[in-house]
């Protein structure tokens, strides 16, 4: 359906965006100060202007349809497009001030992170970031962090969480160590060679397993629960490493190691706290990180 050509009331769109994000008309009414039946009415109203159906309601909640689903990616552009222009137009952006704190791996916290949050420093200066490279979910719940980057979608009910798209991860060595150790042909030619992993390798083990490659334990001669310390052990020369082809590609020196070989994908979530809905200078930031990851990311099916 061709969204752009049809006319809407902007209202019913954040009726809309509001529900979805909520989980249900009762808390979208409670963000945008109305009642549960003019919610209802709104996205009626906006589903009677697409001759589409958006939501189902049942009692376990609101589910989007397909069509809702296709919408949602839209409009979420449109609000936070809508946020910031509002915000330059009244000079809000300079007043937005305080301190928020982002969490990602140390991995994603050290080569991601200062590139998609360099556009800040102009939009909103006022804001200070705190990087908190780290892999623990616990991080918001017990508000040691604003926002999260993570690669699994959390369960707590009390968490807003979007999918913003997959990367892509494959095998990857240091040109100068394939140089010495050959370069394989064929998919079970990359077990003979010597590997680089986190602090429980094995866990690499079952999808190399289905992807052809009969890696073994005792094939992983260096790991580090670090991932900045597992690139460089691999860009080392140490051997053979499955790393975000963002950051792979991009190495002069390392190059992967089967060309061809599938790709590995991993959600992201950009997750923060029911917070988002009233705090401005995390709305401000939670909405760059979400364009800027989205434009590194394999597109997905994203969702809320």
């Amino acid at each position: 359906m061709n969204w752009q050509a049809i006319s809407f009331d902007w209202n019913q769109v954040r009726a809309f965006l509001a529900a979805a994000e909520e989980g249900s008309f009762s808390g979208a009414a409670r963000v945008l100060k109305t009642t549960q039946p003019t919610v209802g009415r709104q996205i009626g109203c906006l589903e009677e202007a697409l001759g589409v159906t958006l939501v189902e309601r049942s009692v376990r909640g609101l589910t989007l349809t397909e069509a809702g689903r296709d919408l949602l990616d839209h409009v979420r552009t449109m609000g936070e497009a809508a946020t910031l222009i509002s915000m330059v137009a009244d000079g809000k952006s300079q007043d937005v001030t305080g301190e928020v704190t982002v969490t990602g791996t140390d991995l994603l916290s050290a080569v991601i992170l200062p590139s998609v949050l360099k556009p800040l420093r102009d939009a909103a200066p006022g804001i200070r970031v705190r990087i908190l490279a780290s892999s623990e979910m616990e991080n918001l719940t017990q508000r040691e962090a604003d926002i999260a980057i993570r690669h699994v979608r959390p369960d707590q009910p009390d968490l807003i969480a979007r999918h913003l798209g997959d990367f892509c991860a494959n095998l990857y060595a240091a040109t100068d160590y394939l140089d010495r150790a050959g370069r394989p042909r064929m998919a079970r030619d990359i077990a003979d060679h010597d590997f680089v992993g986190n602090a429980d390798p094995e866990r690499l083990m079952a999808p190399l397993h289905n992807m052809g490659v009969p890696v073994r334990p005792e094939s992983f001669v260096m790991s580090s629960a670090n991932g900045i310390v597992a690139w460089e052990l691999l860009k080392a020369g140490y051997g053979v490493a499955m790393q975000p082809e963002i950051l792979g590609d991009a190495e002069p020196d390392v190059e992967k190691v089967l060309p061809g070989f599938p790709s590995l994908e991993f959600p992201i979530w950009l997750v923060t706290h029911r917070e988002l809905q009233t705090s401005r200078r995390i709305r401000v930031v939670f909405d760059l990180l979400a364009r800027g990851l989205a434009e590194r990311v394999r597109p997905g099916n994203r969702s809320t």
